[in-house]
């Protein structure tokens, strides 16, 4: 009932989120016809760069969580992980009511290996170095777009007001913040004394059943410790990540034909999707268009623009994430028409539905 609940919710803001733009945007006469032109008139050959771009991001990602496992001692085929990355996009866009793309990430590695923590532990790292590299890379371009800015009066031709700049330095502030929690939780997740002191919570006797999880998860987590070589190289294919998807943006926009300096699309392209993590809506549907609209808005972006934008992007990820449909029925249909989620382990099935998304 508490997931149907939960899904209903996602629905309703969803769709209410949408509901609202399309009338802000359709029933001013003004606004409707600058927006029917961005999206009639685009320029297709861009957008379908920009899909091509997106899955080429999509790969990038199953080939930084091939790094993290090999860190582990895990060996997985590469085919299998691209095949499960997107497998984890399709449900985290089309399917998240039950079970979410990094609990079936995670089910698919287990089906390798009998070591379940470690497939768990990887997934987890692999999302925290993705965090990682989003906020990063927002604190670069942050820093880069206030310095122009401050010292040039303007950006790629467009000028600077004092509430511009005011606007971007909150959001410079807001991305160091952020870069350094994400960057204090994962080195806690490391330490090997917090991970005892943590352990000793365990020793409360209601809690002592739970205790080899635990220490299994532990363990996984502290195969990571020394493997800094490994990690880097994630971080660095996490990075191209963020500049693969940044790039789908500006190809999206080249394609509507508007005009929206690269370094806000590289500032507001991680934040935004870090602000996606929370899922409160279905595949992000309606609080990206939110985003994108208010985000751009601070710089002066035209609101039609952004609206557009979001939309077009919308409708690369759902293409994008298509393929893991069409490879899960295919193996639902090998596996002779049993369902994944009958036979996830009853320990990953106590963390369905908890997925955030990308």
């Amino acid at each position: 009932m508490k997931d149907k609940l939960i899904t209903t919710l996602k629905i309703v803001i969803s769709l209410g989120l949408m509901a609202y733009l399309f009338y802000r945007f359709l029933s001013n006469p003004t606004d409707r016809t600058v927006l029917l032109d961005t999206l009639t008139t685009a320029n297709y050959w861009y957008l379908l760069m920009a899909l091509a771009l997106y899955m080429t991001a999509v790969i990038t990602n199953a080939v930084k969580w091939n790094i993290l496992l090999r860190a582990q001692g895990v060996s997985v085929p590469l085919g299998a992980l691209i095949n499960y990355t997107f497998v984890g996009f399709f449900f985290n866009n089309f399917l998240p009511a039950n079970v979410g793309g990094d609990v079936m990430r995670g089910f698919g590695v287990a089906r390798y290996t009998e070591r379940n923590a470690d497939a768990a532990v990887s997934v987890v790292v692999d999302r925290i170095i993705g965090l990682m590299g989003y906020m990063v890379s927002a604190v670069a371009a942050a820093l880069i777009v206030v310095g122009i800015v401050s010292q040039t009066g303007q950006l790629g031709g467009i000028p600077a007001s004092d509430t511009l700049i005011r606007n971007l330095t909150q959001v410079e502030i807001v991305a160091v913040l952020g870069t350094v929690a994400i960057m204090t939780g994962f080195a806690m997740i490391l330490s090997h004394r917090l991970r005892q002191l943590m352990g000793r919570i365990f020793e409360i006797k209601f809690l002592r059943p739970l205790a080899p999880i635990y220490n299994q998860l532990s363990n996984a987590f502290g195969a990571y410790r020394y493997q800094y070589r490994s990690l880097f190289v994630a971080f660095l294919l996490g990075i191209a990540n963020i500049i693969l998807t940044s790039l789908v943006d500006i190809a999206i926009v080249a394609g509507l034909r508007g005009f929206i300096p690269p370094l806000y699309i590289f500032l507001f392209n991680p934040i935004i999707a870090v602000i996606l993590i929370a899922p409160i809506s279905i595949g992000g549907l309606g609080t990206m268009s939110v985003l994108y609209v208010y985000f751009y808005g601070l710089v002066g972006v035209p609101e039609t623009l952004a609206f557009a934008l979001s939309l077009i992007k919308q409708l690369v990820i759902y293409l994008g994430s298509l393929p893991g449909g069409i490879l899960w029925l295919k193996s639902r249909k090998r596996g002779g028409g049993s369902s994944d989620e009958d036979a996830l382990p009853e320990d990953v099935l106590q963390v369905r539905g908890r997925e955030p998304g990308v």
